[in-house]
């Protein structure tokens, strides 16, 4: 067993920023559960071990987010085309994810798109990076 596998108590953890409206959105239309059985969602702001853990490997929350299996950790671009080769046949939103990220090259093309609009909406919302609120709390 890897020290990867001991850190995951289901099938999938997704670490995603909590904080952002769209991440949040996003997270809870995947409908994963259905095609790959249990997942986890975990807030990349929250106080769990397993952040600082991917984090000291060398994992940049602000730069995407984490699809962890049992095997592997996807990260960013390669997050989104894990999961467009695992969701369900759940409605237009599966349809149209599947649609864009299920090539690699657009997902990757993509990608830096939709960071910039987390950027963006966190800094309209008046909300930190997820290193800069890691820092805060670990000097207080």
């Amino acid at each position: 067993m890897t020290t990867q596998s001991l850190h995951l108590s289901s099938a999938v953890l997704i670490i995603y920023d909590g904080d952002c409206t769209f991440c949040n959105a996003y997270t809870q239309l995947l409908q994963l559960q259905q095609s790959i059985g249990a997942v986890e969602l975990l807030s990349a702001r929250s106080d769990d071990s397993r952040i600082l853990y991917y984090a000291e490997r060398g994992y940049d929350l602000n730069e995407g987010m984490l699809v962890v299996t049992q095997s592997q950790v996807y990260a960013g671009a390669a997050a989104m085309h894990w999961l467009s080769h695992h969701l369900s046949d759940y409605g237009i939103f599966s349809t149209v994810h599947r649609l864009v990220f299920n090539q690699a090259w657009l997902a990757r093309l993509l990608y830096p798109l939709l960071k910039l609009g987390r950027r963006c909406w966190l800094a309209l919302r008046g909300r930190s990076l997820i290193a800069q609120t890691n820092k805060t709390r670990d000097s207080s």
